[in-house]
């Protein structure tokens, strides 16, 4: 039985039965059908459960069946959710950008990626690297502009510190 059938949460099964009905009702091909259980099975079960290896199985499944672009970005989109919430930011990083190939309005890609290197930056803070600090600061605030420009009333704790320190234009 696919995990989706066996979740608990409400909303979770709610969205399985849409989804089902959907599948059925929609002309779509049968693997476009599986495609899509494997990334409904990724997301709505395993990564909200943080089983975040089954997660990727089902991700790297449905990435193998998906052929749409579009999809594909938001597949590579959840597979570095998975990396960054393991702290492999690298590999999040490349996902990110995969997925932003593919679909350059993921605003939540952009912000994923600025926070890695927010992040990053405040390493070299503590770690007394100035100049590097300031590169991954300079990143981050790129990458922030981007998802403020594609969705304008979101990421207002990055605007603000866009503003703070003087990076925004």
């Amino acid at each position: 039985m696919p995990r989706s059938r066996i979740n608990g949460n409400f909303i979770d099964k709610t969205f399985s039965i849409v989804a089902n009905i959907l599948l059925r009702i929609i002309p779509t091909t049968s693997g476009e059908k599986e495609a899509f259980t494997y990334y409904r099975d990724g997301v709505m079960s395993a990564q909200s459960e943080g089983n975040y290896a089954e997660a990727l199985h089902n991700y790297y499944e449905a990435m193998r069946l998906e052929i749409d672009p579009y999809d594909r970005s938001y597949i590579l989109y959840n597979i570095g959710l998975i990396h960054t919430s393991n702290g492999e930011h690298t590999k999040a990083l490349e996902y990110y950008f995969r997925a932003l190939e593919r679909n350059p309005f993921l605003p939540q890609a952009f912000n994923n990626m600025a926070v890695i290197c927010h992040y990053r930056g405040e390493q070299a803070v503590r770690q007394g690297d100035s100049e590097i600090a300031e590169a991954w600061f300079n990143q981050a605030a790129e990458y922030w502009k981007q998802a403020i420009a594609l969705t304008p009333g979101n990421y207002i704790e990055a605007q603000n510190w866009l503003k703070i320190t003087g990076r925004f234009e």
